[in-house]
């Protein structure tokens, strides 16, 4: 049900990315009003957020805050963005553009998978700086544990990560995890089920979640 951005797969953007693993769909902004309502009690409405790898801003667009910042490596983000949302184009794995401690929260969607180790740490350690004291990381993964078969179907994917060892690795660098759902969302909007938003926000109240392929993990600096 949530796609990749685009943002997040390397120095340089992939040709032909959005016309394969990332096609508009136009249930997305449907889809992510629910979600956003859903994550906005990690999300302090006064405050200010970043979304790295934004893509199309699916949650800058619709999560409410103060400041809304949208940072994605194609330049495409600038007419995607939603009113009253900052865009930033650059590598999201250097935040060294913002000042320390200027946001409350930072979110990704479909991120990590898609940088090496490196990268990955390099990345985090900008977020815990970034961060105001007590701000939280909210990320958005496909969780391999739950659907192994299918996750390297993106031949973007570099990295695997579970709802065990993602939390694992962000504890490892300095962040508290306040939470961790792995069974969040389906693993991807290329179905005929997108169509059917209207049901995203019982999805989300349910203790069963069929077809559940991604994890939520939220962290505290």
């Amino acid at each position: 049900m949530v796609e990749p951005s685009l943002g997040s797969l390397s120095d340089e953007p992939r040709p032909g990315y959005f016309e394969t693993r990332y096609v508009h769909d136009a249930n997305r902004s449907t889809v992510w009003r629910h979600i956003a309502e859903h994550l906005q009690r990690w999300v302090p409405a006064d405050g200010a957020i970043l979304e790295l790898g934004a893509g199309y801003c699916d949650f800058s667009n619709n999560i409410r805050a103060a400041t809304k910042v949208a940072m994605d490596i194609d330049a495409g983000v600038k007419e995607r963005a939603g009113a009253g949302v900052l865009t930033e184009v650059g590598d999201c794995a250097n935040l060294d553009r913002f000042d320390g401690a200027s946001f409350d929260t930072v979110f990704a969607s479909n991120l990590l998978e898609h940088l090496d180790r490196p990268h990955t740490l390099e990345l985090l350690d900008g977020v815990r700086r970034v961060l105001r004291p007590g701000g939280r990381l909210v990320l958005v993964q496909p969780n391999f544990r739950l659907r192994p078969r299918e996750y390297f179907d993106d031949y973007t994917h570099v990295q695997i990560f579970t709802d065990r060892s993602l939390p694992d690795l962000l504890a490892s660098v300095g962040f508290t995890v306040e939470h961790v759902r792995a069974r969040f969302l389906p693993l991807t909007m290329k179905s005929r089920a997108s169509g059917l938003s209207f049901l995203v926000p019982w999805y989300l109240r349910s203790p069963i979640r069929p077809l559940a392929g991604q994890m939520l993990v939220v962290a505290q600096r």
